[in-house]
């Protein structure tokens, strides 16, 4: 596995992180044993960046990874979200600085750690201006609880205001072949200010795999039951469009994940992608993704087959964007 700096000052970490919102059920049910072997596989291949968030099941990610760090005597880096009120109303969110202390030491507890590596704000309060926000997270550095901190799912323009005020580790907005906004300007304002930007979601919430998942057989928990491009008609006509990269993926001898992922990482190297998968087989299916090195030949016809803006739909419900900054 190649690694990645994080952020200006951060450490060496893996080139793909490894996302776990998945171990708590919003892709369907999942158990310990499951989650341990995924866990077991990211390691072993060489992973050490996980990405988790204390909403994640109100908290069950994160109390799993500290769960399996004691049993197995291995640590990962962490990354864990806060911001977010638990059992709150749809996008309602509190940046105080004595909610996201809560939250960072709730946090810590579950994860059975004294320091966090990276911590985000996973939505903006809208009541408390960003450079407010940003003051508290510099605090918790000064205070060696973090080693540095972010801000998921915010517009470019949010980044400079809070970057003005201390240096902005990471940023972590949906990023991938069939989701480009990050190509407006937040991806050059992360290179610019020397920012880590984390696409989540890089395989488009499974569509960009070898094998395409069946919306009639998504459980009522599935996070994309109610999300429009797995709604017909966008859902066929997606897999249409989706179907001709496949087709030239396998061509290439490259699993549609690996391709998918491997474009990702090919949009510079401050990029560092947050695939998430509870299954140890799926993460094995995508985990060299970093060996694929695109021509100029293959970015050519991925833009054919894929071209910006191709996907049928929005990547959220109205329910579901509530609290996300849009811009552009």
């Amino acid at each position: 596995m190649n690694t990645r700096q994080l952020g200006q000052n951060g450490p060496e970490v893996s080139a793909i992180s490894l996302g776990c919102m998945n171990f708590t059920g919003f892709y369907g049910p999942s158990d310990k044993q499951e989650s341990f072997s995924c866990l077991d596989a990211a390691r072993d291949h060489g992973i050490n960046f996980l990405d988790t968030a204390e909403v994640y099941g109100i908290g069950a990610s994160e109390e799993l990874i500290g769960e399996y760090q004691k049993d197995r005597g291995y640590n990962f880096i962490i990354a864990t979200k806060g911001g977010m009120v638990i059992g709150g109303r749809r996008g309602e969110n509190d940046n105080s600085g004595p909610a996201l202390r809560k939250a960072l030491e709730g946090s810590m507890k579950r994860l059975k750690v004294d320091y966090l590596e990276l911590y985000y704000i996973h939505r903006r309060d809208w009541s408390i201006e960003i450079e407010e926000v940003t003051q508290t997270l510099a605090k918790f550095i000064k205070e060696g609880k973090i080693g540095g901190f972010g801000f998921s799912e915010i517009s470019p323009s949010s980044l400079r205001r809070a970057h003005a005020i201390h240096p902005v580790t990471a940023i972590q907005n949906e990023y991938s072949l069939w989701t480009r906004y990050p190509d407006l300007g937040m991806l050059q304002t992360c290179k610019d200010l020397g920012v880590t930007f984390l696409p989540f979601s890089p395989l488009g919430r499974g569509m960009l795999a070898d094998t395409i998942p069946n919306p009639n057989e998504f459980l009522e928990t599935d996070f994309r039951k109610s999300q429009p491009r797995f709604m017909e008609p966008n859902f066929s006509a997606n897999c249409r469009i989706i179907s001709g990269f496949r087709e030239f993926v396998k061509s290439r001898g490259w699993n549609t994940s690996c391709a998918a992922l491997a474009w990702v990482l090919d949009r510079g190297d401050h990029l560092i992608p947050i695939p998430g998968t509870r299954s140890a087989e799926h993460l094995s299916e995508w985990a060299s993704a970093c060996e694929i090195q695109l021509t100029d030949e293959d970015r050519a016809e991925i833009d054919r087959l894929l071209p910006v803006g191709f996907a049928h739909g929005d990547r959220y419900s109205n329910e579901q964007i509530v609290g996300i900054e849009r811009y552009c």
